[in-house]
């Protein structure tokens, strides 16, 4: 097998591959006269057919069964022999097929760069460092109270925390659009169920009372149409109705199945804000180490990982519109709307893979096992959700991604500079710094 590579602009590189036709030919022989013994034909015995009339009949479609073997199995060993990391899928032409002449074909791809990651050292990290306090625990507590209230109908203006029932109707420059109208729909005022300025024109509607409220939808709104475009709506308050909230007590903690009365309830809240505190710390200090290696670290990319990686995210945000609601033909979403995104992703895969390979980080099965139960323990039935992941091989591999992602963050944190920051629970899980803590730092 002979073998050439050229290269070509950035990491595009030519592939030309040989093969002497005795290897083709053999192999074709060979099945051929492994057919022979399984051919039936009017006029033959089972067994006794030619081989002269098995070539005629089979020849042509067995011979294009064995270039195909032949060209993925001598494409692999070429990429071997030349130490070849070819990204994506090879574009494979034909030079000469013939029979009696030698194989020759040419493939085209780009290949993956080599990475070196630079500045792990200077890396500068914040932790939040976050206490549980007893007003987080009551914060939890008041939105459960709020969850489980009754409500009553009253004769007055919607205030904030009633829940409003309307009618609304609305359309963009005269003309409907998707999701447009509802009826008797409720609304909890202050609860962030439908856009806030939407919310405050209707504290201090009456029931019976029509109004029209106009609304611009968000530049990134999901459905492009009316993305960055007024809306106005016809709105009718339907029914104003005021919460009673249930005492905090134990009473109410037995009412939420929870045994031990309302300490018991607290406790049970403090935990599930500990394992919110956890898991939002190790978001943010991913975040920065992501960043920082994407900052620190310039490449070349293979455009077809990044098409790939295009590909992935507008699907990805066509089902969240579909899962909005949206309606009608999937709107045009174009490739550079999410050209950004994708090269970020792909360089943090090419970084993330070498920091793996440099530094011999193996899967750690404890890990990973905490990994499944933390997913599980959201669910009714964890049991259950184990052993789906267990035998989908697809989430288990998201799943050991995330884990070996998370070990790597872990690595980039021993070699960087990492500085502890006091910080709220409620600072943390917004994203919104405290104003004292900013000033302290």
């Amino acid at each position: 097998m002979q073998v050439s590579v050229e290269s070509g602009e950035g990491l595009k590189r030519k592939l030309k591959v040989q093969i002497p036709s005795e290897r083709v030919d053999e192999q074709v022989d060979k099945k051929l006269r492994e057919m022979r013994g399984q051919v039936r034909l009017q006029g033959f015995r089972p067994g006794k057919v030619p081989m002269k009339v098995v070539q005629k009949r089979y020849g042509p479609q067995v011979r294009g069964e064995v270039l195909d073997e032949v060209v993925r199995s001598t494409y692999a060993e070429a990429l071997e022999q030349e130490s070849l990391r070819p990204a994506g899928t090879p574009d494979i032409q034909p030079l000469a097929v013939e029979p009696g002449k030698d194989l020759e074909y040419e493939a085209s791809f780009e290949v993956i760069p080599e990475v070196e990651v630079q500045g792990i050292e200077s890396i500068e990290l914040t932790r939040p460092a976050v206490d549980i306090e007893a007003a987080d625990v009551d914060r939890i507590l008041e939105r459960l109270r709020k969850q489980h209230a009754e409500y009553t109908e009253v004769d007055r203006a919607a205030e904030e925390g009633d829940r409003a029932t309307i009618d609304f109707h609305g359309q963009v420059e005269g003309e409907d659009f998707s999701g447009n109208s509802g009826e008797d729909v409720p609304v909890p005022l202050g609860e962030g169920q439908m856009p806030g300025p939407f919310e405050e024109e209707l504290v201090g509607m009456k029931a019976g009372e029509q109004k029209t409220v106009r609304y611009t939808f968000p530049e990134g709104f999901p459905d492009a149409d009316i993305a960055g475009r007024e809306a106005e709506f016809s709105v009718t308050m339907k029914k104003v109705e005021a919460p009673e909230l249930p005492e905090a007590d134990d009473t109410f903690a037995e009412k939420l199945g929870i045994d031990g009365g309302v300490e018991a309830l607290r406790e049970r809240i403090t935990e599930s804000l500990e394992r919110e505190r956890e898991q939002a710390v190790r978001t943010r200090v991913k975040n920065q180490v992501m960043d920082a290696l994407v900052e620190k670290n310039d490449m070349a990319l293979p455009q077809t990982l990044v098409d790939s990686e295009i590909d992935q995210l507008r699907q990805q945000t066509q089902e969240r519109m579909r899962q909005a609601g949206a309606e009608g033909e999937e709107p045009d979403l174009p490739a550079d709307q999410f050209e950004e995104e994708a090269r970020r992703r792909v360089k943090l895969g090419l970084l993330v893979n070498e920091i793996v390979r440099a530094n011999d980080i193996q899967l750690e099965p404890e890990r990973m096992q905490a990994a499944l139960q933390r997913v599980a323990s959201g669910y009714e039935q964890p049991e259950q959700v184990m052993q789906y992941y267990l035998q989908n091989q697809e989430m288990m591999q998201s799943l050991q991604l995330q884990v070996m992602e998370d070990q790597v963050v872990d690595w980039v944190m021993e070699q960087a500079q990492v500085t502890e920051k006091p910080m709220s629970l409620d600072a943390l899980t917004s994203g919104v710094e405290d104003e004292e803590n900013t000033e302290a730092s």
